[in-house]
């Protein structure tokens, strides 16, 4: 995917993203997350929108989200581990309504990684991790 260097949405670049507050991160994070994975249950099934939220509201939570970052904490790269490391360790207001604290602060990690290599222009990277991620749990949540 390319964005237009004078698109609203283009990169700010590694070394400005890693500045950003880890909540900030993981603010933009939360929102490409959840991006890919419901076009990824639009593209796959053709089940109807209440069907497709309920998937999605499956694998865009808090445990969930902490099991994937178990899936793919052994592929990171240094900075990516050390993104994840400060997104987990900030210190966030809220916390979700149906996880454990400490599931909270693992998926707060792994939105500030996306809300990092988005913010980075590392799109490549968010597909390559987001497939892998993606295929454990849409295919554990196909089996229930």
């Amino acid at each position: 995917m390319t964005i237009e260097e004078n698109s609203i949405l283009a990169p700010i670049g590694e070394k400005e993203a890693r500045l950003k507050n880890p909540l900030i991160l993981a603010y933009v994070g939360d929102t490409v997350y959840d991006m890919y994975v419901r076009t990824c249950l639009v593209k796959s099934f053709r089940y109807p929108v209440n069907i497709i939220n309920k998937k999605a509201s499956h694998i865009v939570n808090a445990g969930s989200q902490s099991e994937a970052l178990e899936i793919i904490k052994d592929i990171l790269t240094e900075d990516e581990a050390y993104i994840v490391k400060r997104g987990r360790n900030s210190s966030p207001q809220t916390t979700a309504k149906n996880s454990s604290r400490a599931d909270y602060l693992r998926a707060t990690g792994i939105e500030a990684l996306f809300g990092y290599l988005f913010l980075s222009g590392e799109y490549d990277r968010i597909e390559y991790l987001m497939d892998i991620i993606l295929k454990k749990m849409v295919d554990a949540d196909e089996k229930q």
